[in-house]
């Protein structure tokens, strides 16, 4: 059942996990937003003209939250999405969908995404309660791209040097013609803000095969052609400290962290592009918005 609620300055209309639907969210390209799941904290970013079941943009919001308490070396995760408990009320309410939940310790927290003319932004705000203090705390958002987005050997996807746009995975030309099973699981990373790591190739214990791009970027982005090179989807934040994707989920990650003092408000933001356009569009873009965000 559909109640409205009124959230600061907003009027929402609220549906719980088993109510009615959201209805899509619309932008004048003809981009929708939904909710992919009502029980689970996932949403779609659907192309104009596909249909409404359409998964090729599908971005969990977010995939989970980590903390680090001052004076511990080790982060704790204070949400995961596939926790059974944690399942989002969500509230509508013009070019926005948001939820909101209470974390262990005092933390409050809210998630809410909007859809902008040219893509999403996602803004999450976390409230501490308590007298504790966190060094750290982030969200992570997880844009997972299939259909004409999956890149799984990243030969579509690309992050921006001094020089110009490369490819992620560039310096791994030998990608190309590798077994998928000796390719994949594997993550590939370029530094921002942390310093450029020394080894080119680590496997680690977890089983994965870890890339390091060796020289850094210098936008905190990571853009995506579709296969037909018409739509770019790139994720883009204020600040990281590395960007990175997983191929097999053609996932974009560009997370930015947040101290959050005892009794402290702190907020963070990732923005999604999705329209027709180039990479220097995309690049445009970025640098027009990314000190907007917080």
């Amino acid at each position: 059942m559909r109640n409205l609620i009124r959230i600061g300055a907003f009027a929402f209309c609220a549906i719980g996990a088993f109510g009615q639907s959201l209805s899509p969210v619309r932008n004048p390209s003809g981009v929708r937003l939904v909710v992919a799941d009502q029980k689970a904290p996932t949403l779609s970013v659907i192309l104009r003209g596909a249909p409404d079941n359409d998964r090729s943009i599908e971005v969990i919001f977010p995939e989970h939250v980590t903390a680090r308490l001052h004076g511990n070396t080790e982060a704790e995760h204070l949400y995961l999405f596939t926790s059974p408990d944690n399942r989002p009320t969500w509230h509508q309410g013009g070019s926005s969908l948001e939820y909101e939940m209470n974390f262990k310790d005092g933390i409050h927290f809210l998630a809410r995404a909007t859809l902008q003319d040219d893509g999403v932004l996602f803004h999450y705000e976390f409230t501490n309660g308590s007298q504790k203090a966190y060094d750290m705390i982030y969200a992570v958002t997880d844009p997972r791209l299939t259909g004409i987005f999956h890149d799984v050997r990243l030969e579509s996807t690309y992050v921006h040097h001094k020089q110009g746009f490369e490819l992620l995975a560039s310096e791994t030309p030998d990608r190309l013609a590798m077994p998928l099973d000796r390719w994949l699981p594997s993550r590939y990373l370029a530094s921002y803000t942390w310093p450029v790591r020394p080894k080119r190739v680590e496997r680690r214990d977890d089983g994965i095969t870890y890339y390091n791009k060796s020289q850094p970027v210098d936008e905190p982005m990571v853009a995506t052609f579709s296969t037909d090179r018409k739509w770019v989807v790139a994720s883009f934040s204020r600040t990281t400290g590395n960007v990175w994707s997983n191929p097999e989920l053609t996932c974009q990650h560009v997370d930015p962290v947040t101290p959050l003092p005892p009794g402290a408000k702190a907020s963070l933001e990732v923005k999604l592009l999705v329209f027709r356009g180039t990479l220097e569009d995309a690049l445009g873009k970025v640098r027009a918005q990314r000190e907007s965000l917080k």
